[in-house]
């Protein structure tokens, strides 16, 4: 098996420190530290730390996709359980630090979206994927009978995408998963039934 290559470490490393300490936080020489890697390397790799952004933006994204595939887009079960299985992954995955770090696209829309252009288009893309796969999911639920025929498919997607985002920072905040079992339980006893 090959051995990682400098730049793999630093996205790998540098996504991980990005993700705990926020992108303002987390220093290049931090990040080449993490990725037991030369100073030099990060400039031989990447143009600016906001290109490095965009990278571990895309990286985690991929992982978000695993996700979707493993939860939302899983014909196995039924859309509206489809949906909840989502939920709950999103909080187990937060439970993996316990709860200090948020979401990585959430973490960028407060932190870079206001300095960075590229992460803010970039992350509202991301965020637009995300609610078109939840959209896609919940007009199955209608094709399936498990919603009404004129149930509000994208709005409700938007509204998901949103909700997660804050339950997400106040779980985050609060450091308990509270906000997001909240999330999940108002989207189906009233939204959903």
């Amino acid at each position: 098996m090959p051995k990682p290559s400098n730049r793999d470490k630093l996205l790998t490393e540098g996504l991980k420190v990005v993700h705990e300490r926020g992108f303002a936080g987390a220093s290049v020489r931090d990040i080449v530290a993490a990725a037991a890697v030369p100073q030099g390397s990060f400039t031989n790799h990447f143009a600016s730390k906001e290109t490095f952004g965009l990278e571990i933006l895309n990286l985690y994204y991929l992982a978000s996709c695993a996700l979707l595939d493993a939860t939302l887009r899983n014909e196995s079960m039924t859309p509206l359980q489809r949906l909840a299985a989502y939920l709950d992954a999103n909080a187990n995955r937060l439970d993996e630090n316990g709860i200090r770090n948020g979401c990585l696209f959430g973490n960028f829309i407060v932190e870079a979206s206001e300095h960075s252009e590229i992460i803010r288009a970039r992350v509202v893309e991301i965020l637009s994927e995300l609610e078109l796969s939840i959209a896609t999911c919940l007009r199955a639920a209608v094709a399936a009978g498990e919603l009404p025929s004129d149930f509000a498919c994208e709005e409700t997607a938007a509204f998901v995408v949103s909700g997660l985002q804050g339950a997400t920072l106040m779980a985050r905040a609060q450091r308990n998963r509270e906000p997001l079992e909240r999330l999940k339980r108002t989207l189906f006893t009233r939204i959903l039934n």
